[in-house]
């Protein structure tokens, strides 16, 4: 009888992960942690900088939440890991480049682009996907916006969850208050700028349906320089009766249980004529953006629950005297070459994590976890969990994944043959190095970032 081969000697499962954001490290984490089969896993990212959503979606002002990134950062760090910044999958790399070089990809790109209102007027100068105006304060290095500015005396951010109640707080914050983050020194500047004084946030649905989680809300009605002001008649809710067969009663959550009790006793305050004003409307959903050469104003109906649950428009409409209007309604996917996708959903189709073909069949190799799974959902940490399940299941179709391509490519002989250039984890750490240098120079904070591709370019040596 023959000694089996332990696992140090086999031929290692070499993975390739697609997207450095939280779902790509931790499925990272995930594969490294396990110890039945022996892994490789090169993270394969556009940005010479990892973290995605950490890095350029977190607010500025969360540093609790960023702080994710250092556990992030010994993933990065494991032996067995190899980031690879500035390689674009789908124009850079296609799948059929990956499966010379591994058994096994797993897409975690998460969900880029903003869901549109579908409203008249919103295509106008100064209507805005929360999206853009997040990339832009949290220096992402697409963003265009070396003119943006922050002219209008009164905002109207769209959305009820908790990148709109980031917007708001970003937005109802001085330069002073935002001096101590990482936000561009350019963009400090437009803050120190800003004429912004009132904000209205608009929820389609009542505070019970909201979809911001109770810390978010604490963060903005702990505001220091902003009156929040909620309207007494809509939180006015009797919560014995929650749980009753009603529309907007029906399976209330815990959290949502909350936020009520947050916002009810928000509304017994009265304003006291701090500088800037945050004012909720709930049941408001706005039907027109008017204006002509750009935003002038906002027109909104109020909006109600019919018997069966479902939301519609009561015929009152009020107008906003609004210059600008930020939506944050929602994130979607978008398709990748050559993989699965549901346009319907925005997100890859797929069972337990692994991707399905258009006839329900699983794809051999193929694998997918964070928002493009599972649409934009949850919180950072829900990632982990919805990582490990999909590595679960690429574990076990490794004996499968290995019989099909016993012997891959090293991915540097994938990139030379392309004729790629790319960046690595030393180059990261450049970057990271850069940053904290110019927060000390500036004497803000721990970093201060980089707002484009220039400044990353020269600091990797290829400018």
């Amino acid at each position: 009888m023959t000694d089996q081969p332990s696992p140090q000697d086999e031929t290692p499962l070499r993975v390739a992960v697609i997207g450095s954001g939280p779902a790509g490290v931790y499925a990272a984490d995930a594969l490294t942690r396990q110890r039945r089969v022996p892994v490789r896993v090169d993270i394969v990212d556009r940005l010479p900088t990892p973290y995605g959503l950490v890095r350029y979606g977190v607010a500025p002002d969360h540093t609790k939440i960023k702080g994710v990134a250092r556990t992030l950062r010994r993933v990065l760090e494991h032996p067995h890991v190899r980031f690879v910044g500035g390689v674009e999958f789908g124009t850079d790399l296609t799948r059929a480049d990956l499966a010379r070089s591994h058994h096994a990809v797993v897409y975690a790109t998460g969900a880029s682009v903003d869901r549109r209102m579908g409203v008249a007027g919103e295509d106008l100068p100064g209507s805005v996907a929360a999206t853009d105006f997040v990339n832009w304060y949290c220096g992402h290095p697409d963003n265009t916006w070396d003119d943006f500015s922050l002219d209008a005396e009164e905002v109207a951010v769209v959305g009820a969850g908790n990148v709109a109640l980031d917007v708001v707080r970003v937005l109802a914050k001085t330069a002073d208050e935002l001096r101590h983050t990482d936000v561009p020194e350019a963009v400090l500047e437009v803050f120190a700028a800003s004429r912004v004084r009132r904000i209205h946030l608009l929820a389609r649905r009542g505070p019970l349906q909201a979809k911001f989680t109770a810390p978010e809300l604490r963060d903005l009605l702990d505001l220091p320089g902003a009156d929040i002001v909620v309207r007494p008649e809509q939180v006015d809710i009797d919560l014995t009766e929650i749980g009753a067969d009603r529309p907007g009663l029906r399976d209330v959550s815990r959290a949502a249980r909350t936020n009520l009790r947050l916002l009810r006793e928000q509304a017994e305050r009265a304003p006291e004529g701090r500088p800037r004003r945050v004012e909720l409307h709930f049941w408001s959903r706005p039907v027109e953006i008017l204006g002509e050469d750009r935003v002038r104003g906002l027109r909104v109906e109020r909006t109600r629950l019919t018997p069966e649950g479902h939301l519609e428009g009561t015929g009152e409409h009020e107008v906003m005297d609004v210059g600008m209007v930020l939506r944050s309604v929602g994130y979607a996917g978008v398709p990748l070459e050559g993989v699965p996708f549901d346009s319907g959903a925005r997100t890859v189709p797929h069972e337990e994590g692994r991707v399905l073909d258009a006839g329900g069949a699983p794809v051999p190799g193929d694998y997918v976890a964070g928002w493009i799974k599972r649409g934009a959902s949850g919180v950072i940490g829900t990632n982990k969990s919805d990582a490990a399940g999909t590595v679960r299941a690429l574990l076990e179709d490794a004996p499968g994944l290995r019989d099909a391509a016993p012997e891959p490519v090293a991915l540097e002989r994938v990139l030379d043959d392309r004729g790629l250039r790319h960046s690595d984890y030393e180059g990261w750490l450049r970057i990271d190095t850069a940053e904290a240098d110019q927060a000390a120079d500036l004497e803000r904070g721990e970093r201060v970032k980089f707002r484009d591709w220039e400044a990353y370019r020269r600091i990797l040596g290829q400018g």
